[in-house]
């Protein structure tokens, strides 16, 4: 049984930097959080680095990791602690020789074995593996099922993170199985009570798992 499961917050795929870091701080202040992966959608670079500019000291003055998603050169360039690659954007080698060896590099793995295996093998920071409930945030095209991470746990010491649909009513069951980290969205971002109350149940939700 691990006791160890942290949150692992994704921003919005569409958000206004300077409002979105106060919703960001007043999450990060609540409880613990591990790190931030800004996951914007269909935007250009500049407002990438806008975001980042905005967002990016939020979390690193909290000591909380901030990750850039898809982009290792962007994510390079402005400073973030690492990037986080699905398996349609740059292959992971790649992105690990833009970033470095200190860099946190993680992949998604959807619903696959054998895609996490290769991802562990090369050297991946953490695999996520999802999605574990329906979810709104994106299109869902793989089904996880919580076996997926006992089985991740007995066969390597490489994190995993879950993902999809996540909610502090349903995260027990993902705890139990063994995810060390839980990536959630919308259900922080919005939860009826703010981001505050979100990540305080979330880590409530966990303890009790």
């Amino acid at each position: 049984m691990k006791a160890d499961c942290r949150l692992y917050l994704v921003t919005p795929p569409a958000l206004e930097p300077a409002a979105f870091a106060v919703q960001l701080a007043t999450a990060l202040d609540a409880g613990d959080v591990a790190c931030v992966q800004l996951r914007l959608k269909d935007v250009d670079d500049d407002t990438v680095r806008r975001a980042i500019d905005a967002l990016r000291p939020v979390a690193q003055e909290r000591e909380v990791a901030f990750i850039l998603n898809d982009h290792p050169r962007l994510a390079k360039e402005m400073g973030c602690d690492g990037v986080h690659v699905g398996q349609t954007d740059m292959p992971y080698r790649e992105a690990r020789k833009i970033m470095g060896g200190d860099a946190i590099v993680g992949v998604t793995c959807h619903d696959s074995r054998h895609l996490a295996m290769v991802a562990g093998e090369d050297g991946a920071d953490y695999v996520a593996f999802g999605a574990f409930f329906p979810t709104g945030t994106k299109e869902t095209e793989h089904r996880a099922m919580p076996e997926l991470l006992t089985w991740w746990q007995e066969m390597m010491e490489i994190p995993c993170v879950a993902i999809g649909g996540i909610t502090p009513e349903n995260c027990g069951d993902v705890v139990r199985a063994g995810a060390d980290f839980l990536a959630v969205v919308s259900s922080v971002w919005q939860h009826p009570e703010g981001p505050g109350a979100a990540v305080r149940a979330f880590n409530k939700a966990i303890a009790e798992a």
